[in-house]
């Protein structure tokens, strides 16, 4: 069985991480969207609404779970069984980084770390603008899953 892990903080999903979920749903036979918790970092949405937009956003897709975790993500890979971690690069800056923790994660693990490019169409959507433009007061529609516009 082939299971991969789509590590993030999910604050909120956005329309980048569902169409990189969606792509990678044919590659994989479960994908653990799973939400990371840092005690240092102060979220806009709390953990049960974040569970809420992506429950209801996949409630009808059996290939997708929802866990949470705190420490590493090489860690909670092996606790759930998981070969793979899959990221999303939407320019160069993403790709420099991601590789730098994919390449870490490597070198103490044996998972392996698929990158799928976002679409054109989403690839300057990010959480943080998300949250910039709800503090603004400004209109998220196209931005995020009918899960989040919901709250």
């Amino acid at each position: 069985m082939r299971r991969a892990i789509f590590p993030g903080s999910f604050d909120p999903i956005t329309l980048g991480h569902v169409d990189i979920i969606n792509r990678a749903l044919p590659l994989f036979d479960e994908i653990i969207i799973a939400i990371g918790i840092n005690a240092d970092k102060k979220y806009m949405f709390s953990l049960k609404e974040r569970i809420k937009f992506i429950k209801e956003n996949y409630a009808n897709e059996p290939k997708i779970k929802v866990e949470t975790y705190t420490g590493l993500t090489i860690d909670v890979c092996e606790k759930l069984n998981v070969d793979f971690i899959l990221r999303g690069l939407r320019n160069p800056a993403d790709f420099e980084f991601e590789k730098a923790i994919a390449q870490t994660n490597r070198k103490l693990s044996n998972i392996e770390t698929v990158f799928l490019l976002t679409s054109a169409t989403t690839a300057f959507i990010s959480s943080s603008i998300v949250r910039d433009i709800l503090r603004n007061g400004g209109n998220i529609k196209g931005f995020v899953p009918n899960s989040v516009l919901k709250k």
